[in-house]
């Protein structure tokens, strides 16, 4: 991991409360909505996903879209008072990383026995109301995807919560997160595993959608 420059630390900052400002739209927003960023010894901007790295921090909204104008108007340079580089590509690398966290808190889901595959048995587990968020791979047919959407829309307005769909990870991904072959579809159950990976999930469906919260 590239280690921050230890200047300007903004932790006195934090302690005025949980709103940031994003430097790009100016808007305040709560610390979850935004993503952290710092620079490096040598002046290159990296992302702080955990929003831990020491030094100055950038904040930037939720988005890949506000990310992408934060680069092209140079408004790292701008917030920190000095030249600084944002490589061109920051915004895919925040992408794939936010999407390695979500894939990695998929595989520690399905180790502690929170997930099903194969449509029957997903199927299994939505009628019997076990299931808290049904995952779909992005190449998944529509067939497939509607029969399952709907039963499981049914179920979760049944029991009075909302229904969690991702369909955000390519069905490549989604086998090897799960150590499965041909993984189309995935049922997560629900536990303290399976929250944690709806969480970084969201957030990357809200980095690359750009809305706060996913339906």
């Amino acid at each position: 991991m590239v280690e921050a420059e230890a200047q300007n630390d903004d932790s006195d900052d934090m302690e005025q409360g949980p709103l940031r400002t994003c430097a790009v739209t100016r808007r305040q927003e709560p610390i979850d909505a935004l993503i952290r960023f710092v620079a490096a010894p040598d002046g290159t901007i990296v992302p702080d996903l955990a929003a831990r790295l020491p030094g100055r921090g950038v904040w930037i909204l939720h988005s890949r879209e506000t990310l992408e104008q934060a680069v092209r108007t140079r408004a790292f340079s701008r917030s920190l008072k000095r030249e600084v580089t944002a490589a061109a590509d920051l915004p895919e690398t925040v992408d794939r990383l936010l999407a390695r966290r979500a894939l990695e808190a998929l595989s520690l889901a399905n180790k502690a026995g929170l997930v099903a595959t194969g449509f029957t048995k997903i199927d299994s587990c939505i009628n019997a109301g076990t299931t808290n968020v049904l995952l779909h791979a992005t190449e998944a047919g529509d067939d497939g995807v509607e029969k399952l959407d709907r039963r499981f829309r049914a179920m979760s307005r049944d029991l009075g919560r909302p229904p969690k769909i991702l369909r955000i990870f390519k069905n490549e991904q989604m086998s090897l997160a799960l150590g499965r072959s041909n993984v189309v579809h995935a049922a997560l159950t629900m536990g303290g595993a399976a929250m944690f990976f709806l969480k970084q999930a969201e957030r990357l469906e809200r980095y690359r959608t750009g809305m706060q919260e996913v339906a």
